[in-house]
């Protein structure tokens, strides 16, 4: 009786675990200055998930509706283990300058840019950001219908969360799910407690934007690791040979300028956790490094052209 109890047991946990790694969720979260802003998702299945269906919404200032925050379809494939990154599509200066650019370097790290104002990637501090499937919420940062968000700078920290203690962790920051999430949030938080799923880095911080790591187990695929360290040196470059070494094989190396513009980029068939190109022709300026794997995850990194 207690090896049937303990068989059933143990059953009844990895169904639990299983269900609890089967759908898209929010991963990073990037609300930095200006019209910086960025939405990551990450697929915890096994399974690539067509985004035929999901949509981002926006619930503006405590709203409990979508209706005035914008809603985005989402569109393209998130391979198993792999993340999808929004960002916001503004390229120019608009209403007289109080409306920025978004960085080109933020835009090059993008899988689909975001609509015009007022798209959902235009969010502030106090707008609950929701992630739904043919119109069933799959995920939820934030509290829709927060009256006490209302005139707020965004969640806090400390009881009551709401802004009014503690330091605001939802505006002019990142915010990364943390590792041991294995799921969105399917109900309305009440309340809801940044700290609970969410760790915080400084404003302006894209460094993992692309990559998430998860405990999921990946079932039916051979477990991703979407932290993939590299090195590229010489770093400050000023010309000549430029080498790559990482802890997994190198796919695709991309250099993109300041413009978000791509001057450089390599692809290989023989895969190797060491490459070298040629860069005689870059000009002086800092550039992102993109680095792709074999194992579909990729990494950024800076690099100063002297």
């Amino acid at each position: 009786m207690k090896k049937s109890l303990l068989i059933a047991s143990t059953f009844l946990s990895a169904m639990t675990f299983a269900q609890d790694c089967t759908e898209l969720f929010i991963s990073e979260y990037v609300e930095g200055g200006g019209n910086d802003k960025a939405i990551e998702l990450y697929n915890p299945t096994g399974n690539t998930i067509d985004l035929t269906g999901y949509t981002l919404e926006r619930f503006s200032n405590g709203s409990p509706t979508s209706s005035t925050g914008g809603v985005t379809s989402l569109t393209g494939m998130v391979a198993a283990g792999a993340t999808f990154v929004i960002v916001n599509g503004q390229t120019t200066v608009e209403n007289g300058g109080t409306s920025p650019a978004v960085s080109p370097t933020l835009q090059a790290m993008a899988d689909q840019l975001d609509n015009p104002y007022p798209a959902p990637t235009y969010m502030n501090g106090n707008d609950a950001m929701g992630l739904f499937k043919n119109g069933v919420q799959v995920d939820l940062l934030g509290k829709k219908g927060d009256a006490a968000i209302t005139s707020s700078d965004g969640w806090s920290d400390a009881f009551p969360y709401d802004g009014s203690a503690g330091i605001v962790w939802t505006k002019d920051h990142t915010l990364i799910r943390k590792s041991s999430v294995l799921k969105g949030v399917t109900n309305n938080p009440d309340p809801f407690i940044v700290t609970t799923e969410w760790d915080s880095l400084p404003k302006d911080t894209w460094t993992s934007l692309g990559s998430h790591t998860c405990d999921c187990p990946l079932l039916g695929v051979k477990e991703v690791k979407n932290q993939v360290s590299f090195a590229v040196y010489p770093n400050p470059f000023s010309n000549g040979v430029l080498n790559f070494s990482a802890s997994e094989n190198i796919a695709r190396i991309e250099l993109i300028n300041a413009l978000g513009q791509v001057v450089l980029e390599e692809t290989y068939s023989d895969l190797s956790k060491f490459k070298s190109i040629n860069a005689l022709e870059l000009n002086k300026g800092m550039y992102t490094v993109r680095l792709l794997f074999e194992n579909n995850s990729s990494s950024h990194s800076n690099l100063v052209v002297q």
